[in-house]
């Protein structure tokens, strides 16, 4: 089963070329539109790529550990919520789901670095 053209054409019309290439593994920054009362500001969300799910209505799922606490935050690549995506470095994985990471702890949790 094929997309529609118009849905296709669409489709591209809304995908965003000002991300970065990343992939699951990845630790990256991403900079979070944050509305208080009538100011807005940036944050700035930083951890590993667990999930990367592509298409017209992609997302990624990071990861980060605060306090020893696990958070993990899925971000839409479409969203007006995302200002910026920063690679910061990139780890050699072996599949595309990081979930493994949820029940591993500080050490174990490591991934090797890419060459």
């Amino acid at each position: 089963m094929s997309i529609h053209p118009v849905m296709q054409r669409l489709a591209q019309k809304l995908e965003r070329n000002d991300l970065p290439k990343f992939g699951a593994g990845d630790t990256v920054r991403v900079q979070v539109k944050i509305k208080e009362g009538d100011k807005e500001r940036f944050q700035a969300f930083e951890g590993i790529v667990i999930a990367y799910k592509r298409g017209p209505q992609g997302s990624f799922t990071v990861r980060k550990m605060s306090f020893g606490q696990g958070v993990e935050r899925i971000f839409p690549f479409n969203s007006k919520v995302v200002e910026k995506v920063e690679k910061i470095r990139s780890a050699r994985v072996r599949r595309a789901r990081l979930f493994y990471l949820r029940d591993l702890r500080v050490k174990a949790a490591r991934l090797r670095e890419a060459e």
